[in-house]
């Protein structure tokens, strides 16, 4: 049972129920503690306990700490997968002894996310979950029977994005981030559009990784884990040309630094509903439009699996009547 008592100047929430480790957590307000315990006996309750087994107690909270801090850094995509692991870890489910979890617990977690994010969302979650608890029994030794997120079903994702740039968007876009303090917005956002590479490829860049007499730029440990050249436009030469060298990385400014400049751009240019990666997609739907065909996109963009730049294909009618006529004649 829960009980609440009132300690200092915060309200001390505390649940007990038998075959479980005891629960506590501070709240501003009664009436937020009161109904954290309701909420959390019924968890509890509602899912099967099995035998505890004879190892050290550990809550799944610190489990996917440990993981961020051990394992996460040897990912690419730390920062995400970093962020991700402490968001789940603050949640109700991060407070469970995971000698005690349950099939029941994730389904429920997962039943409760689906009602505020996508389903795409939820299944990242709970996959990375599922490798933390995989991680804990075969490198770390921790006693859990098996592993329950293993038998569940995850959300299916979102249908793939294929929004492209609409008349006129690009035009607005680039005018307004030029108008931003930060001269290095408007360029990545060209730089995007023309070469289709990723948000992370443009920031890494180097000087030293152009080739301006060839007209390329490589590209060192990319997200599929290879590297690639990338064969530059005029118009990117001339936009690298333009700027000013400050150290070693073309684009000196950060992840953070970029994602609040385009939130800016983006609604000072009175757009909506486009992402930074959506310019990626622009690019590659106008590589097929120029007439290039799947293997030579696909060694431009990085992709492996060449199915997946049949998404991509999104192709202007007009550019595709133009080519049917010019072969016609």
């Amino acid at each position: 049972m829960g009980c609440v008592r009132k300690r200092g100047k915060s309200w001390n929430a505390q649940v007990r129920i038998s075959g479980w480790s005891n629960f506590t957590k501070s709240f501003s307000k009664k009436s937020d503690a009161v109904v954290w315990i309701k909420e959390l006996e019924h968890k509890l309750r509602s899912a099967h306990t099995p035998e505890v087994p004879n190892n050290k107690k550990i809550t799944l909270g610190e489990l996917l700490l440990k993981y961020a801090e051990e394992i996460s850094p040897t990912h690419k995509g730390v920062i995400a997968e970093t962020c991700r692991l402490k968001s789940i870890a603050r949640k109700w489910i991060g407070e469970l002894d995971i000698r005690y979890l349950t099939k029941q617990h994730f389904i429920q977690y997962r039943d409760d996310r689906m009602k505020l994010v996508k389903g795409g969302s939820v299944g990242a979650e709970l996959a990375l979950m599922k490798r933390v608890l995989d991680t804990a029994v075969r490198k770390w030794g921790y006693g859990i029977p098996y592993n329950p997120i293993k038998d569940i079903e995850f959300p299916k994702g979102s249908s793939p994005r294929t929004r492209r740039l609409r008349e006129g968007e690009k035009e607005r876009l680039l005018t307004a981030a030029s108008s931003q303090r930060n001269i290095y917005i408007a360029p990545v956002i060209e730089f995007a559009i023309e070469t289709g590479m990723r948000r992370s490829e443009i920031l890494k860049l180097r000087w030293c990784d152009v080739n301006f007499e060839n007209g390329f730029a490589f590209l060192h440990d990319t997200k599929n884990g290879e590297d690639r050249s990338v064969p530059l436009t005029l118009n990117c030469v001339q936009v690298l040309k333009t700027l000013h060298r400050q150290g070693e990385n073309i684009f000196p400014i950060s992840a953070n630094c970029l994602r609040l400049a385009w939130t800016r751009a983006r609604k000072k240019a009175d757009i909506t509903d486009l992402r930074f990666h959506d310019l990626r997609h622009e690019a590659v739907s106008r590589f097929f439009e120029m007439g290039m065909s799947v293997p030579e996109v696909a060694l431009v963009s990085g992709h492996k699996d060449l199915r997946q730049l049949f998404r991509y294909t999104h192709l202007n009618p007009t550019s595709v009547f133009q080519k049917y006529e010019a072969f016609s004649r």
